[in-house]
């Protein structure tokens, strides 16, 4: 199945339910300035850590879409689940959309680069073209490997219903500002933050190391992301459960599935070498 086929990169029909969505949120996120609370204000923090940190992060990127390590499948699921409450749909959608990325990175056919437009990769393609965040059946054929789990075939086709609830729970809990500031506010939030990714750093930023698209490091995306804005670092070495490949780099992704490793709770974790990154490298002193 070619990448056209699912009329990525159009710009000749708007996702009238994805761009309504994303207004609704952006619209209440800056309503929500106007009921701040401290405790409301925590409880985005902390959702942001869960929802980007665990579920973006150690989720749908690094796990779910790369495999660049291993757990058992309680806490791959429970990341997965963490992952759809970012608004950024389910994990057949996400992991198909990146891996296409990978393979055509600013090239013709590439979902969002910045070569079709600054804010277009930013975010206006996300509401053109087909509508397929819940298209499981079609986004299953970029993810094989997850459309073998019944789990994330239902997750993905009904990747709002844990958003949804959170919400519930939330204005149950914490009232108006706790659903204003942990969801709307928050997801908010983490969709610029994940959209930097695809845009920020190919557009801005230093290169370790020579590849094939314009992938750079950039390390206010990263430290917004959690060590997703070390993109090049990633680009160079898709598979690697660690962006951030220096000190100075700060990767708590790659901190936390450390962590995981060390208690036994992760395993077949993927790193190059420092041989290998010194040897493919253009210049150690070119990320900052």
């Amino acid at each position: 199945m070619r990448t056209s086929d699912l009329n990525l990169g159009s710009r000749d029909k708007i996702s009238w339910v994805t761009a309504t969505a994303f207004g609704i949120f952006h619209v209440l996120a800056v309503v929500a300035l106007f009921y701040t609370t401290w405790q409301a204000v925590v409880v985005a923090l902390a959702l942001h850590w869960v929802c980007i940190g665990w579920g973006i992060g150690m989720g749908y990127h690094r796990l779910h879409t790369h495999r660049s390590y291993t757990v058992a499948k309680p806490i791959e699921y429970f990341l997965a689940v963490c992952a759809t409450l970012t608004l950024q749909g389910g994990p057949i959608f996400w992991s198909a959309i990146h891996r296409i990325h990978h393979q055509r990175s600013d090239k013709p056919g590439d979902p969002h680069t910045p070569h079709d437009g600054k804010w277009w990769s930013h975010f206006l393609w996300t509401i053109f073209g087909e509508e397929m965040n819940a298209n499981t059946e079609v986004m299953g054929k970029y993810a094989p490997d997850l459309m073998q789990d019944r789990f994330y075939r239902v997750l993905n086709s009904w990747h709002w219903v844990p958003l949804v609830v959170l919400g519930l729970v939330l204005l149950a809990i914490g009232g108006l500002p706790w659903l204003l500031w942990g969801v709307f506010l928050r997801v908010t939030v983490g969709l610029h933050s994940t959209w930097l990714v695809n845009s920020a750093t190919h557009l801005w930023g230093k290169r370790r190391f020579e590849t094939t698209d314009d992938s750079k490091n950039t390390w206010w995306v990263a430290l917004v992301t959690f060590g997703e804005g070390w993109h090049n670092n990633h680009h160079a070495y898709p598979t690697s459960a660690r962006h951030g490949m220096v000190w100075r780099e700060l990767d708590l992704t790659w901190l936390q599935i450390r962590l995981l490793g060390k208690l036994g709770l992760a395993w077949n974790i993927r790193v190059p070498t420092d041989d290998q990154i010194a040897g493919k490298a253009l210049s150690l002193e070119d990320a900052a």
